[in-house]
């Protein structure tokens, strides 16, 4: 099984829609952890827009990158550009990428606009992640 970290600045949203997409919709073949630059807390509306689509990450914490320090990857994706920029170097035949998307938390406007706007990244994230996943694995090995 390969293993993959996504690191965002705050872990809050887009690393943890990340993890939770690819552990529900890749399990068999790969297994995902997300970290941040800059641990915060979940945001709720990440929660409730995973809900939606039937994938709880009500139980997900925020996490700093030193907890996987000694840990090995097969990739390492960054999912925001601030953490691009201060992500530290794994070594052990890591491949790093970046593959940035918007951050649904910094959207101003009201309660159900906010909504869409997580939907919108979530769905970007899954479409974006899938196809890599299925290029970089197409036969489950």
């Amino acid at each position: 099984m390969k293993r993959v970290l996504f690191i965002c600045t705050k872990n809050s949203v887009r690393s943890q829609m990340a993890e939770g997409l690819v552990n529900h919709d890749f399990s068999a073949r790969f297994a995902a952890f997300s970290a941040g630059t800059a641990p915060a807390s979940v945001h709720p509306l990440a929660i409730a827009a995973m809900r939606e689509i039937g994938i709880d990450i009500s139980r997900h914490r925020s996490k700093g990158l030193d907890g996987f320090a000694r840990e090995r990857f097969d990739y390492v994706i960054t999912l925001c550009d601030q953490a691009n920029e201060s992500c530290p170097v794994f070594f052990g035949g890591t491949r790093r990428l970046h593959m940035g998307f918007p951050d649904p938390a910094a959207f101003e406007g009201g309660e159900e606009e906010k909504r869409k706007v997580f939907r919108k990244v979530r769905d970007q994230i899954r479409e974006e992640l899938g196809n890599f996943l299925r290029e970089e694995n197409p036969e489950g090995s």
